[in-house]
């Protein structure tokens, strides 16, 4: 695991007399929904023990939670310094309550929200003063413009981040925000250590893992223990071989 930047002191912000937002209307896509909830399962297992800090989505992003004109709702929202059980109560993050807008947001492309992810919604995440905005492209590109692409904020504008194209198929881009590599592989999302090079694995992947770990040890020993056996059996038929010889005279 990396070491992070330092996080920011943790916002107070009381939400017992606020409303919580409306969910906001989406259409139902599962391949779109099974990459979010990865991505989000990993960012929250790998940020494990950091209580002020929100991995969340699917919620509104705005200045004013009562200005019901402001649409934009994120598919992943990570946040540093922040009171996370507060925002999602509140369902949304409002960054006039918050005191601050979030580090990153992440879309990830349908077939319905494709081309507004790259345009209109680039523009309106630079405007809410988003760090870093990322897209991902299942499909390689059908519905967004590219299959992996990042922005950082520079002076109130969005700049592109240095996407690599492997000659494997890889394509990655570095996270300052999360101080992590994103990685197009395959068609999946995913999250990479950028010193150790190590891929992240969610808990259930991890002990996916391990059971074949141990599934590899324990055949390893079936086939060193079936081994051991036939070599003492070998040696063992070898000896009464030469006693049977010696008996016999026929070597002394």
């Amino acid at each position: 695991m990396t070491t992070r930047i330092q996080l920011k002191q943790r916002q107070t912000v009381d939400y017992s007399q606020k409303e919580s937002l409306p969910d906001p209307h989406r259409e139902p896509d599962m391949q779109q929904s099974e990459q979010i909830f990865r991505f989000r399962a990993l960012l929250t297992f790998h940020f494990a023990g950091h209580g002020d800090v929100l991995i969340s989505g699917e919620g509104y992003l705005r200045h004013n939670g009562g200005d019901a004109t402001e649409r934009l709702a994120p598919d992943c929202v990570v946040a540093f310094g922040v009171d996370p059980i507060a925002i999602v109560t509140r369902n949304g993050y409002v960054i006039g309550e918050v005191g601050k807008p979030p580090e990153f947001v992440l879309e990830v492309a349908s077939r319905s929200t494709g081309t507004r992810d790259y345009m209109e919604k680039r523009e309106g995440y630079a405007g809410y003063g988003v760090g870093e905005y990322w897209r991902f492209d299942g499909t390689g590109g059908r519905y967004h413009d590219a299959a992996l692409s990042g922005d950082v904020l520079v002076e109130g504008e969005y700049r592109p981040v240095p996407i690599i194209h492997e000659d494997d198929g890889l394509i990655w881009g570095y996270s300052a925000a999360l101080s992590l590599d994103l990685c197009w592989d395959s068609g999946d999302l995913r999250l990479r250590d950028p010193v150790s090079g190590e891929v992240l694995l969610a808990p259930e992947e991890q002990q996916a893992g391990r059971l074949e770990a141990e599934r590899r040890a324990e055949a390893e020993s079936v086939r060193a223990d079936r081994e051991a056996r036939a070599r003492l059996e070998a040696e063992a038929e070898v000896r009464r071989l030469r006693e049977l010889l010696e008996e016999t005279g026929r070597i002394e």
